[in-house]
Order: C-alpha cells, then structure tokens, then sequence
C-alpha cells in the first residue's frame, strides 16, 4: 500500500521528457560550475601529507586564490564539464530504476536506495575516467609536487599549455605510465563511496522533507521544505562516506593500487583523524551544492510535468 505524504513525489511517468532533458543539462552545468572550487579544495586537502600545504579549508582557498588566482580555483574544470554525460545518465538511471522497483514495492526508502546507488554505479562508470584527469590538473601549481605527473613546459616559450593541451598532456603522461587502466584507477574506491553515498542521501532527502513538512505550516512552499532537506541529507552521507572518499583521492592522484594498503598507510601516518580529511570542505561544498542541486532538480521536474498534471502539484 502506498505511503501517505505531505509532499508528493513527482515521478518518471509525470515527465515530458523533451522538457527534462533540456533544462537538465543547463542545470547541471550551472550546479558544476557552483561548486567546482570547493571540490579541488577538498581534493588538495585530502592528497597533502598531514597540514603540509594547508591548514583548512579557509586556508587552502585564500592560498590558492592569492598564489593562482581565480583560474587556480577552476584547473581541470574543462575536462570535468564532461560529466555532464554521467550526470545525465545519472539521472536517466535513477527515474527508471525508481520506476522499476515500484512493482515489487511502494516503501519510498526501499525505491530511493535501489535507485540511488544503481544511478551511482552507472554515472561513476563514465565519470572515473574523467575525474583521474581533472583531478591530476587540480593538483598542479601548488599541488604538484603530491601528483605523479606534471604538465611539461613549451619549449619555445618556456610556459604551460593552455587548457586542451594540459589535457593532452596529462593524458599522454597517465596513459605512457599506466596504460588504458591507469584512466579508471580508483574505480572500485569510488564505487564503495560514491554507491553508498547516492544510496543514503536519497532516503534521507525524502525522510527529512517528510519530517520538515509535518513541522512546517500548511501553506509553507514545498521548495522551501526541500531545500532545507537537502543539506541535511547531505551532510549525513558525506559524513558517511568520507573515509572511503579521502582513500579513493589518494588512490587516483598518487597512482596506488591496493585500498586496504592505502587505508593502512593513512591510519598509520595519521590516525583515524585521517579519515576526516577533507570533511568540513565536503560538508560546506555539499550544502549550497545539495541546495541548488534541490531546487534546480525540483523545479526541473516541475517545469517537466506533462501538461495535464501541472495544476495537481503544489508547489
């Protein structure tokens, strides 16, 4: 029997799909574009050695903006636009499995998990590959000397290529090493993190809308509702997930092979306070990106409804 809710779930067969696929991709291009300085913040922060660069987040930030500049905040955000690819599949996923899992059962938080860390498996298939290059260009400048590869100089002028050709070059240098392989180490690291990450933040973005909604006044904007949920879900999955994902950044940055390896090396250089590493970046990058990742996606799905079903939502 399905779940009464104060806040209906719009789903996958609510859709125009020309609609969705449209604003998708402008959303999720303006989520990246968002967040990407907290994301190479909090990769920096995880690959240093102890405090050797960077003291915190706050620190790493005016660091980087005083010693590189603006650009130094957006290194390797090219190539990551890719992700576009996986963020759209990503979503395409976890509509159709949701849809899927709602013949065998109507609990919301059995859909959402089954959903969630399946669009995960998907989407991290396509982004990995991608993440290993952007991530070695996000550890140049003040970076570099924590990556195995760095950009080569041109000859004639004596400077770094610009954009495509730090591309080129970090994959030629990626590939001579390591091979076809070397473009998906860390893959199994960002599975065991990115898996049940999406699969515990989708339950609990539901819950806590659901509990918010039963605090909240009546005639209180279900978007309101949903973008204080978000965070909080956020926040629970990132704090979750975050060992693996400091094991998973040093992983594809330092060109390792062994997690348990990598897991024993940080405890033993570092302790457990090891496994926090990068969790206050994650936690701050995660709450205005969860919230425009809310409210984008909510008003994507809303601005989606096939027409007959527009005047049945509130809002």
């Amino acid at each position: 029997m399905q779940q009464k809710r104060n806040i209906q779930i719009i789903e996958w067969e609510d859709l125009d799909k020309r609609k969705f696929y449209s604003f998708g991709v402008f959303m999720t291009m303006t989520i990246r574009a968002t967040v990407y300085p907290a994301t190479l913040i909090r990769t920096r922060l995880q690959v240093q050695r102890g405090k050797s660069l960077y003291s915190g987040t706050f620190d790493a930030f005016f660091k980087i903006l005083r010693t590189e500049g603006i650009c130094g905040l957006y290194r390797g955000f090219m190539v990551n636009t890719f992700t576009l690819i996986s963020g759209q599949a990503y979503i395409t996923t976890y509509e159709l499995v949701r849809k899927y899992v709602s013949q065998y059962s109507e609990d919301n938080a059995v859909k959402s998990l089954v959903a969630g860390g399946s669009a995960s498996l998907v989407a991290q298939s396509i982004t990995v590959p991608i993440d290993v290059v952007s991530q070695q260009l996000m550890m140049q400048g003040q970076g570099q000397h924590l990556t195995r590869f760095q950009l080569s100089t041109d000859t004639q002028t004596g400077k770094t290529k610009k954009v495509f050709g730090q591309t080129r070059n970090i994959m030629a240098q990626i590939f001579a090493a390591d091979g076809f392989r070397g473009f998906y180490r860390g893959y199994v690291a960002s599975l065991l993190t990115y898996i049940p990450n999406s699969a515990v933040w989708w339950p609990f973005y539901h819950f806590y809308a659901e509990q918010l909604s039963k605090m909240a006044p009546s005639d209180c904007p279900h978007l309101i509702l949903q973008a204080m949920a978000g965070p909080l879900a956020a926040a629970t999955a990132s704090t979750v997930t975050n060992p693996m994902d400091v094991v998973r950044a040093r992983v594809q940055v330092e060109g390792r092979t062994s997690i348990i390896e990598t897991f024993r090396q940080l405890i033993k250089e570092e302790g457990f306070w090891g496994l926090t590493k990068g969790l206050s970046a994650r936690i701050i990058s995660s709450t205005p990106t969860a919230i425009v990742m809310v409210v984008g996606y909510e008003t994507l799905k809303k601005l989606s409804l096939r027409p007959e079903l527009v005047d049945s939502r509130h809002w």
